[in-house]
């Protein structure tokens, strides 16, 4: 009897296997946050369960520099939350979308028919004010505040040659002041800075450990952080909140594949607007507005003007701090 069960077993066992084997298989490549990849990953399984879907989680410049090395040759089947700038200097990578309905988002958020934005991602004044109370220090209303003295070592910031985070409040005071103003303050800044850190979630992970006072971090981020129960405060201050737009696409080659066809589909119609109503409100659709607790209303955006791949490049050419 053992040895029946055994064999029963073992033939179930490679039954699975080889239905698991013969699904077709669907390659997603991810910047989004892991615990949105959790939702992501969920949600296409409770609606494909015929398919084999795979989100591999990249960073955003890995991402990038690994569809510009494997092109249309690549094991992806759709490239998802990858920056705009990076998207307009992968054009030839990507198919056109132009079966699909794009009519529900902004159009100023629709530059080409080869992506569709996933959501806008704003940066703001992240400020642990038990940490600034415990020290006698006030809360800055100004990025010349940020200068002072007494904030020295009580600062952190994504460095802007690693992180999107980081790039976009650079760009944004180039635009605010002009180039030369914008790289001479970051000079100064930096002798506050207890550290740059490697990615746009660092800074906020700083000021829940108490490590800082004051974060130039992501909005998302930081609210995530107040409806957990951190006792922070988002700020915005007087030259707006920088903000970069990610989006999706499918790798050209692979838009007629009837699994990866229903895959965009489905996160074109349904994933994409769940995203906003759970995680990341900001607008990118005409006529739906989400909120999200402790999310701020009407975030008054920095002018982003001439964001694109050229001249991020050029300017991170120049960062040296």
């Amino acid at each position: 009897m053992r040895r029946l069960w055994s064999t029963v077993s073992l033939l179930v066992l490679t039954v699975l296997f080889a239905a698991c084997a013969n699904k077709p298989k669907v390659v997603i490549y991810s910047s989004a946050e892991e615990y949105r990849n959790d939702h992501f990953r969920k949600r296409l399984q409770e609606e494909f369960p015929q398919y084999d879907i795979i989100i591999e989680y990249l960073t955003t410049g890995t991402h990038a520099a690994k569809l510009k090395a494997e092109g249309t040759k690549t094991e992806c089947d759709i490239s998802f939350d990858l920056e705009y700038g990076y998207f307009q200097s992968l054009e030839d990578v990507f198919a056109d979308l132009s079966r699909y309905d794009s009519s529900m988002y902004l159009e100023d958020l629709l530059p080409s028919s080869k992506y569709f934005p996933t959501y806008r991602n704003s940066g703001a004044i992240i400020i642990n004010r038990s940490t600034l109370e415990e020290r006698g220090l006030p809360v800055p209303t100004s990025y010349e505040d940020l200068l002072r003295p007494e904030y020295k070592g009580l600062i952190s910031m994504p460095n802007p040659k690693s992180s999107g985070t980081g790039y976009i409040f650079l760009k944004s005071l180039v635009n605010a002041w002009g180039e030369e103003p914008a790289f001479d303050y970051f000079a100064k800044l930096s002798e506050n800075i207890l550290q740059y850190t490697s990615s746009g979630s660092g800074p906020v992970n700083a000021l829940l450990q108490g490590e800082v006072a004051i974060g130039l971090g992501m909005t998302g981020q930081a609210v995530m952080a107040i409806n957990n129960g951190a006792d922070l405060q988002v700020a915005f201050f007087e030259e707006g909140a920088p903000f970069n737009v990610y989006g999706f696409g499918i790798i050209e080659g692979k838009q007629n594949r009837k699994e990866v066809e229903e895959v965009f589909r489905f996160l074109n119609e349904v994933l994409v607007r769940e995203d906003k109503e759970l995680f990341f409100p900001e607008p990118i659709y005409k006529d739906m507005i989400f909120e999200v607790p402790n999310y701020p209303e009407k975030i008054p955006y920095a002018d982003m003007g001439n964001d694109n791949i050229v001249e991020k490049e050029r300017l991170l050419s120049k960062w040296t701090y």
